[in-house]
């Protein structure tokens, strides 16, 4: 059976995560802002740095996939949960707050770190861009390639901001390259940036950071055989690329929120 139109299926989105400390865990938001910066409030708006400017996530330390995080977004307090149970809380909304947390995380993680905080665009990697997008549909499919993984695990290995429902696998494809469309919210209009080239974290289980034997060579696989025909091959620097990198063309300052329709726009 062909696939339906892109246009005529009920999407949605699903789920908005943002990861206010860049290279921990993330929380689910009913509602998220655009900042004016074009991409959504909250997240990466803290980041840890050694003490040559490098940003400590998963590419630095694996030991940050040990962790669990909670964040709060009323009163910026971030409590972090150590493999032994210990527990602290910082108030990340005060500077005294950022320096005790940096202190903590300079002990357990190595380094003289500090926490530093920027709320028009965040920490993010493409400060010209904006959220990333991918659909359930592309998380499932995903997961399907290894016996290992679950739709939450594929989720929280690729950490994308805003997830579609409604849609069939590598739909967020469809909007880079020549001629791409756009597509639409009820308040808010995005183009394609990039496609997304994926690092060693989403190889790595998200609570142990123990790596997932042969994940590469089987994701480039499964990738070039499911390539969707709607893609613009041209755009892509290779298969290992999966979630679009998309950017606010039109709704800086508005509100998505989960259960919003989206919809293709043809122009």
């Amino acid at each position: 059976m062909s696939r339906p139109p892109l246009y005529r299926l009920m999407a949605a989105i699903e789920r908005l995560r943002v990861y206010p400390v860049k290279g921990l865990d993330g929380i689910e938001l009913d509602a998220a802002r655009i900042r004016e910066g074009g991409t959504l409030e909250y997240d990466r708006e803290f980041a840890l740095f050694d003490a040559q400017g490098g940003i400590v996530n998963g590419k630095w330390t694996d030991r940050v996939h040990e962790l669990r995080t909670e964040f709060d977004p009323e009163t910026l307090v971030l409590q972090v949960v150590t493999p032994g149970g210990e527990t602290r809380n910082f108030d990340l909304g005060s500077e005294d707050g950022r320096d005790a947390a940096a202190a903590w995380f300079s002990a357990d993680l190595g380094g003289d770190l500090t926490l530093e905080r920027e709320t028009t665009v965040g920490h993010v990697d493409r400060t010209d861009m904006g959220p990333s997008v991918v659909s359930t549909a592309t998380l499932r499919e995903v997961a399907s390639w290894f016996d290992e993984l679950t739709v939450d695990s594929a989720r929280r290995r690729l950490r994308a901001n805003i997830e579609v429902s409604g849609v069939p696998p590598f739909w967020e494809d469809r909007f880079v390259g020549a001629d791409a469309p756009e597509f639409e919210t009820e308040s808010v209009r995005f183009e394609g940036a990039t496609p997304c080239g994926r690092c060693v974290v989403p190889s790595r289980d998200p609570d142990t950071g123990e790596p997932l034997s042969d994940f590469r060579e089987r994701f480039l696989e499964r990738r070039e055989a499911t390539f969707p025909e709607w893609a613009d091959w041209d755009a892509f620097d290779h298969y290992y690329t999966l979630m679009l990198i998309a950017r606010v063309a039109d709704g800086c300052g508005e509100t998505l929120r989960v259960g919003d329709s989206v919809a293709v726009v043809e122009d």
